[in-house]
């Protein structure tokens, strides 16, 4: 349990390290102090509360620094364009885009833990360069899925027109970037996805208009072949391989 509660802030920490430097590693995360009566008083100090508030940034750190966004926005189209509105819902998808981010991710959180993890919990790293070795990972997993256009076009609004290397440019700026590159990739995938039940449609319209079924919603019998077309040509296996090669192209 230590381990994981570990991870999870060196996760945050990856989103938001400027907040975590700033904290005094030297400061003890638990003081005791003895009453004249004998008694004692535990408090904890401000850099134990600081950690303990920026976890609650954990599920968002999650969504904006993994492949987690692109998956879900992948799924929601997809299961417009079949025409299912709650097969299969929320919960689902959002499971099925979190089981589908570990496997992703998974390479660059062993990585984190065997870089940065580990030589903490071995004493052989001070916390402030633990942070920073968990950074790396991050760091080179979303460069390479950040548009170079996405990262002049955030350098330019803030300043940083003097970036040489990925290493310069800064999780502030690199975050928002990232996530405008996924938000760009998630719709043209979903385009994609969205061309062959689309065509369906059209053909089932066309049919209906040409017998002169006009008042019949042509979503009620498109439905059926839609749903055939994706178990035939085994959908959810295209799906899934295609969004996890997409991370590794």
């Amino acid at each position: 349990m230590n381990r994981l509660f570990i991870f999870a802030a060196l996760l945050l920490v990856a989103w938001m390290p400027e907040v975590v430097m700033a904290a005094d590693p030297g400061v003890p995360a638990l003081s005791v102090q003895t009453n004249p009566d004998g008694g004692q008083t535990y408090s904890l100090t401000l850099q134990v509360l600081a950690i303990m508030t920026l976890l609650t940034f954990l599920p968002a750190a999650l969504m904006m620094l993994t492949a987690f966004t692109r998956i879900v926005i992948v799924l929601s189209i997809l299961r417009q364009a079949i025409g299912l509105m709650q097969a299969p819902s929320n919960q689902v998808l959002i499971g099925l885009s979190l089981f589908l981010t570990f496997f992703i991710m998974e390479p660059v959180f062993t990585k984190v833990y065997n870089e940065a993890i580990v030589p903490y919990m071995d004493e052989k790293l001070e916390a402030p360069a633990a942070f920073k070795a968990a950074q790396g990972p991050f760091r080179e997993f979303m460069m390479a899925q950040t548009r170079e256009s996405d990262l002049e076009m955030f350098g330019n609004i803030s300043g940083h027109t003097n970036i040489s290397s990925p290493e310069d440019v800064p999780f502030s700026m690199l975050i928002p970037a990232f996530v405008t590159s996924e938000l760009k990739t998630a719709f043209q995938i979903g385009f994609l996805i969205y061309i062959p039940f689309l065509v369906i449609d059209l053909i089932v319209a066309s049919v209906l208009m040409a017998m002169g079924m006009m008042m019949l919603s042509p979503m009620m019998i498109s439905l059926p072949f839609k749903i055939m077309l994706f178990v035939l040509v085994d959908g959810w296996a295209l799906i899934m391989g295609t969004l996890a090669s997409s991370f590794y192209i």
